[in-house]
């Protein structure tokens, strides 16, 4: 009896702890909203009583150094309203006394490297289809051993609505990251699985597998994971697109093998931003009867005595569609447009989609959205 009797009293003190905890956490906290989105406008808010000075940055802003003063009121909250950029997925954050911190009433939030920024979701059409909906596919994280990169590593791994269900084999896209980047960007930062979700379900894109693989030879995975970096000596000629070769060598197969992926030219497509747009034209370029639908984004080629023979290797092996997006403000853009022309020399058609802005996260997630309604049809 006294030994229940301790249990119980022993849970007691549990409960109250865990109670306590949560109104340690919640204590002083008012129930403001931030960010708002009212029509045209959002309002943000911040409940900093002590604080002197409090501005916002947002990604959507001009330059870097610009910033929105919010306006503290007799309650202790400071607040701002501005006119709402337009409808796309933005990162802000607010600088409190010159320190960088993000909205603590913010749950949305997306990691781009170390760094973990609040979102501002402004809807609209250009990003209906960043919402959730329905039918969801998996987002899963898998692990793979690489014996040309010496670790073991994980990939990420998009699965269509109904894929566990269904014996049906698909067609797989190879998704990648850009410089900074990891296995996680385009899940968090390019609402991968949002837009094939979306375009999915609609019926404008074919179902498929979306595999976003770590394209930091070094890494096992993203940094946060806390584990050991190898060094590669990038002027060494051994060290010479050995992530490219793994994701040909190892990735592909270990794909096919491990899921329902259609292990055919034609059901493979790989598309990269910057220094995965970079990977992309490796890939293509080196092992031309592989992919039958090629996607550089925001990156482009250099002319070289080299480039044209490149591009004629995959002319030779045939393929169709050769998609290049690019921003017109971008500093990629003018090898986009190397790219753009040596493949109108050699008569290759091809597609090269021009957006306006820069090198940002806002037109890779136009250009999946665009151009995943063309693969495998």
């Amino acid at each position: 009896m006294k030994k229940y009797l301790f249990l119980v009293f022993a849970a007691f003190i549990a409960v109250g702890v865990s109670a306590q905890e949560l109104a340690n956490f919640s204590r002083g906290a008012q129930q403001i909203v931030s960010p708002e989105v009212k029509g045209d406008s959002v309002t943000f808010r911040l409940s900093a009583n002590y604080a002197t000075v409090v501005n916002l940055y947002g990604n959507w802003m001009a330059n870097y150094s610009d910033f929105v003063p919010l306006k503290k009121g007799n309650d202790g909250i400071w607040e701002v309203t501005i006119a709402a950029p337009e409808p796309e997925i933005y990162t802000y954050n607010f600088i409190v006394d010159g320190v960088s911190v993000n909205d603590p009433r913010n749950y949305m939030v997306q990691r781009d490297g170390t760094r973990y920024l609040n979102m501002l979701f402004v809807p609209g059409e250009r990003s209906a289809n960043y919402n959730e909906t329905a039918h969801r596919g998996t987002v899963s994280y898998r692990w793979y051993d690489s014996s040309i990169l010496g670790s073991n590593r994980r990939l990420t791994v998009y699965t269509p609505y109904g894929y566990e269900t269904s014996k049906q084999k698909y067609p797989v896209l190879y998704l990648l990251h850009g410089g900074g980047g990891d296995e996680e960007a385009w899940s968090s930062m390019g609402r991968a699985a949002q837009i094939l979700d979306n375009l999915i379900e609609q019926g404008k894109a074919v179902p498929m597998i979306v595999v976003m693989p770590n394209g930091n030879p070094g890494q096992q995975a993203a940094t946060t994971m806390g584990l050991p970096v190898k060094t590669f000596d990038p002027q060494d000629p051994q060290n010479q697109n050995l992530y490219v070769k793994s994701l040909v060598n190892e990735i592909i197969p270990f794909i096919e093998k491990e899921y329902r992926a259609i292990p055919k030219k034609a059901s493979r497509a790989i598309s990269g931003l910057s220094m995965g747009g970079g990977h992309t034209f490796a890939a293509s370029t080196l092992f031309p009867n592989t992919f039958d639908y090629i996607l550089p984004l925001s990156s482009g080629a250099r002319e070289s005595d080299t480039l044209d023979a490149q591009l004629l290797g995959i002319k030779k092996a045939g393929y169709k569609l050769y998609w290049i997006g690019c921003g017109t403000s971008d500093f990629a853009y003018a090898g986009s447009q190397v790219l753009d022309q040596a493949l109108t020399r050699n008569g290759m058609e091809h597609t090269f989609y021009k957006s306006t802005g820069g090198h940002e996260w806002k037109n890779w997630r136009l250009y999946l959205n665009t151009f995943a309604q063309l693969l495998f049809k």
